[in-house]
C-alpha cells in the first residue's frame, strides 16, 4: 500500500493543473478528469493531514486563485469536508 499524500503535494498537483489550463494546455473536460483523478488517488491512498489541515489548505488555494470557488465546493465535498 502507498503511501498518504501530504497537502503539499495535493496544493502542488493543483497548481500544475492550474497552470495548464492558463498555458491552453488543458480543455475544462481535461480539466475536470485530471481533478477527478486527483481526488480518486486521494481517496485511494488516504491524506496525511487532519479536516482542519485540508480545510486550512484549500482555502489558500481559494484565495491564491489556485482554484475556483466552485471547485473548492467539489474538492470539500468529494472529500467528505462540506
Amino acid at each position: 500500500m502507498a503511501a498518504p499524500i501530504t497537502v503539499d503535494r495535493l496544493m502542488k498537483e493543483l497548481e500544475k493543473l492550474k497552470a495548464a489550463m492558463d498555458a491552453g494546455e488543458l480543455k475544462h473536460g481535461d480539466y475536470d478528469q485530471r481533478l477527478s483523478r486527483v481526488i480518486q488517488e486521494l481517496r485511494e491512498r488516504g491524506l496525511d493531514a487532519d479536516r482542519e489541515e485540508l480545510n486550512t489548505a484549500i482555502a489558500n488555494a481559494l484565495e491564491k486563485g489556485i482554484i475556483t470557488s466552485s471547485v473548492e465546493g467539489h474538492l470539500k465535498k468529494r472529500l467528505g469536508l462540506a
